[in-house]
């Protein structure tokens, strides 16, 4: 069946909702289509890319009538580059289909008594909002279809993101409406002098290349770290490239390098060499400054993080005399964030990095009441932990999108702390957790928080409370 149905056209379906990841739902002959690239009012002609029994998976290939609720994407890159999926869809409508995305998950998932969802808390800024950006450098740019069939020759060399589903293609941005500050013009600025002095931009086929990758972080003061990774052991290509960038980017606060001769891009393993500056950039939140070092973990919307956190220590409705449970703390932003309003804060994370700076961030901030352990969550939580430090009141969990390990749910099944608040940027994983959770626990409260505008993605927070015995 689905063979048949393959590459199938479907004429003027009616686009109806929108479903999870960003997908949206029109129906043919009783059958579920989900489409991308449009908008819920859309009129369509699709062609069927994979058939299920009960489901197909289409493409749209024409639009007959455009949805009200359609907005002009403000991006050239949009549709390409696969960052903002959601342009093309009015900001209003993109909270509201993310708050029903949380209703949806926890109604087919946890399937348990739930209060109504609080309406999202929606971003200010719906542009420029993320403090972190990685570009890939590549030789193999992406090329439209018109510069295919013009027949021209085109530079191939490009500075920008993955096509999705494309590891070896790299889309050219000019402008990247994500981060603000520095961020364009330091990386149109470096791909011009790289392509002026021949620097060679990087082969993932072959696995060859100087100039590798691009990272810029920055803070809500303006602070900048910018980062170079770099495909071979050139010194004397490495330093006219950070020379160029420190000479023409002098308020960069950062300025690091790192050479990666494997075959990935991750770099937690390897040195990170400062050019220039210092080796971190500092974010502040109500008076409290984080240090952010290239391998550390940092919410990448700085004042939605902030809104977030706030919502956690208010579900947590802490007085002063509580000891809480910082689970997946990273490096302890939570922790260091509640532990005025605790009487002690213990923070628990896998990436033994990510705890030394958790540390160093309670020292620079002169927090006394805060202790960090490194290790796996499964095998540090455990009975011997708990006898060896007071059992939670608040217990506040941050896993990552796979959600928390079965055994980790089991053991704070067997704490029963008197709270658990429950931050997730996957309410799927979110809702099967709570479901297990809930042999003692009942869902008090549930809150999204829009971190990423014109993507489907949401945060969500959960208040869980233990029920009466």
């Amino acid at each position: 069946m689905s063979r048949k149905m393959k590459n199938k056209v479907l004429q003027r379906l009616k686009i109806e909702r929108i479903a999870s990841e960003g997908k949206c739902v029109g129906h043919h002959e009783g059958k579920v289509v989900f489409v991308s690239n449009v908008a819920p009012g859309d009129v369509v002609d699709v062609r069927v890319t994979k058939g299920r029994s009960s489901f197909m998976e289409a493409e749209a290939i024409k639009i007959h009538e455009y949805s009200d609720n359609r907005v002009s994407p403000f991006c050239e890159h949009f549709g390409t580059c696969g960052g903002c999926k959601w342009q093309h869809i009015s900001y209003e409508l993109q909270m509201t289909y993310k708050r029903q995305q949380v209703v949806d998950q926890f109604q087919r998932i946890a399937k348990v008594p739930l209060p109504e969802v609080m309406p999202i808390i929606g971003a200010k800024d719906t542009r420029y909002y993320r403090n972190k950006l990685d570009f890939t450098f590549s030789n193999n740019r992406w090329l439209t279809r018109e510069e295919i069939d013009s027949g021209e020759n085109f530079e191939r060399n490009a500075l920008g993101f993955h096509v999705p589903k494309r590891f070896d293609k790299i889309v050219d941005i000019n402008h990247c409406y994500l981060q603000g500050g520095i961020s364009n013009e330091v990386r149109n600025e470096l791909r011009t002098f790289a392509l002026k002095e021949n620097l060679t931009f990087y082969d993932i086929i072959n696995q060859t290349g100087l100039l590798r990758n691009l990272i810029i972080r920055s803070t809500v003061d303006g602070q900048t770290m910018v980062i170079v990774q770099f495909g071979e052991d050139d010194p004397a290509g490495i330093d006219k490239t950070m020379g160029f960038l420190k000479e023409r980017f002098p308020e960069i606060t950062s300025l690091l390098y790192i050479v990666n001769l494997k075959k990935n891009e991750t770099f937690l393993d390897l040195d990170v060499h400062t050019y220039a500056g210092k080796d971190f950039i500092e974010e502040s939140m109500e008076g409290l400054k984080f240090k952010i070092r290239p391998k550390s973990f940092y919410q990448t919307n700085s004042l939605q993080a902030y809104r977030l956190y706030q919502v956690a220590r208010e579900f947590a409705g802490l007085t002063g005399n509580e000891t809480v449970y910082d689970l997946y703390t990273g490096t302890g932003t939570i922790a260091n964030f509640v532990a005025a309003n605790a009487k002690q804060v213990i923070g628990i994370e896998y990436v033994g990095p990510a705890i030394e700076d958790a540390r160093e961030n309670a020292l620079h901030n002169q927090l006394s009441n805060t202790l960090f352990y490194a290790g796996d969550m499964k095998d540090v939580l455990t009975d011997d932990f708990v006898s060896q430090h007071q059992r939670p009141d608040v217990v506040i969990t941050d896993p990552p999108r796979a959600g928390m390990h079965e055994d980790v749910i089991q053991m704070l099944l067997k704490l029963s702390a008197p709270k658990i608040v429950y931050v997730s940027c996957n309410p799927a994983t979110q809702a099967r957790d709570v479901a297990l959770l809930s042999e003692k626990y009942k869902v008090n409260r549930i809150q999204p928080v829009d971190m990423f505008p014109q993507t489907y993605h949401v945060e969500n927070v959960v208040l869980l409370e233990l029920k009466e015995q």
